[in-house]
């Protein structure tokens, strides 16, 4: 088996999830944020190398290969978390869908002070993910979030509703992101797709 098995999206038929076996729920770590309760973790002895997950009822469940190792399925239940969640924000949040939620982020994490006028994508971002106008209450955000996970969308919503009380990025600015528990993932999430993109792309091996 390949260091990285293929990673698939969801799509299982019925037969296919009913010869997986051996179940088990993954740690707590890895329950999505985004209103999901559980992450049930199903192995198959059919599986050689493919990864898939897929959402059933209030659980994701993932399927992975029988002889997967404890860390690469930890590993593979958070990408594969991520994978259904970027599907999901990329088909559902538009403008009116960012501005509800980031009035229920301000609501949640700055006790409702952050009242932006306006929150709308935009195409014209491309060295930020995104920006404020505090006089015009106004949010933008870059549309090269548009298919990243739920978390890091609402990371830098979060960013931008501080921004409309406190202008800079001082002690007082960062202490109001404090209470937002996946702020360090989501800055390091972005920090790698910042990193790939200076990535020479080299072509690919013959065969693949």
């Amino acid at each position: 088996m390949p260091a990285d098995p293929s990673a698939h999206g969801s799509g299982e038929t019925p037969l296919r999830r009913a010869a997986d076996t051996s179940r088990r729920t993954a740690p707590s770590p890895t329950v999505h944020a985004a209103g999901t309760s559980a992450v049930e973790v199903r192995r198959s002895s059919r599986r050689r190398r493919t990864v898939s997950a897929y959402r059933e009822g209030d659980r994701t469940v993932v399927l992975i290969p029988a002889r997967m190792s404890e860390a690469e399925e930890r590993r593979w239940v958070t990408v594969m978390l991520d994978k259904l969640a970027a599907q999901e924000s990329k088909r559902m949040l538009g403008d009116g869908e960012l501005a509800a939620r980031a009035g229920r982020l301000s609501a949640q994490f700055l006790g409702g002070r952050a009242r932006p006028a306006s929150v709308r994508w935009v195409t014209n971002q491309n060295t930020r993910w995104g920006s404020c106008t505090p006089a015009e209450g106004s949010i933008r955000l870059s549309h090269r979030l548009q298919g990243m996970p739920e978390y890091v969308i609402d990371y830098v919503l979060l960013h931008e509703l501080a921004h409309l009380l406190v202008p800079g990025h001082g002690p007082r600015f960062w202490s109001l992101l404090d209470s937002y528990p996946r702020t360090e993932r989501a800055r390091g999430y972005l920090e790698g797709v910042v990193a790939a993109d200076r990535l020479p792309h080299l072509p690919a091996a013959r065969g693949e």
